[in-house]
């Protein structure tokens, strides 16, 4: 069984923060610059929102707004979903579905130890998927082997 704990680990790598009196501007640079599409929102060590492209897209473009003016707390889900490392990968498969979302902070103990997207939780599925079936032809030649 996959967890969030284990899927960070294998992805490894550095969470990226923006602070809520940022512009959306420089959120977006730092999105573009570090290749992802979601952003905790930190103040004083705790996160207090989450800003994605799909905020951009749907709370600045579409409403005709500066991107260079607008502070990031402007647009920022504040009810952001949230796992705990120790939930499976399935069940943040399930929450992204149900709330209709493509990010999901990872708290423990009351601190962020990272963010998921839902292309990080695709990418465990399949690879968890492939080793099963490996496992499934392994054991096909075997019988086979057996049976001559």
């Amino acid at each position: 069984m996959n967890t969030v704990r284990h899927l960070l680990e294998l992805r490894g790598g550095f969470t990226w923060t923006i602070d809520p009196q940022s512009s959306v501007y420089e959120a977006l640079r730092l999105m573009s610059d570090k290749d992802v599409g979601a952003l905790p929102v930190v103040q004083d060590d705790k996160v207090v929102g989450l800003i994605s492209e799909r905020d951009y897209a749907r709370k600045i473009i579409l409403r005709g707004r500066s991107s260079k003016d607008t502070p990031v707390h402007d647009i920022m889900e504040t009810d952001f979903p949230v796992v705990h490392p120790d939930q499976t990968v399935e069940e943040c498969m399930e929450l992204m579905t149900k709330r209709r979302c493509r990010h999901l902070v990872v708290m423990e103990n009351e601190r962020m130890i990272g963010i998921i997207s839902i292309g990080d939780v695709v990418r465990c599925i399949i690879y968890s998927q492939r080793q099963k079936l490996s496992q499934l032809e392994g054991m096909t030649l075997a019988t086979q082997f057996l049976v001559l």
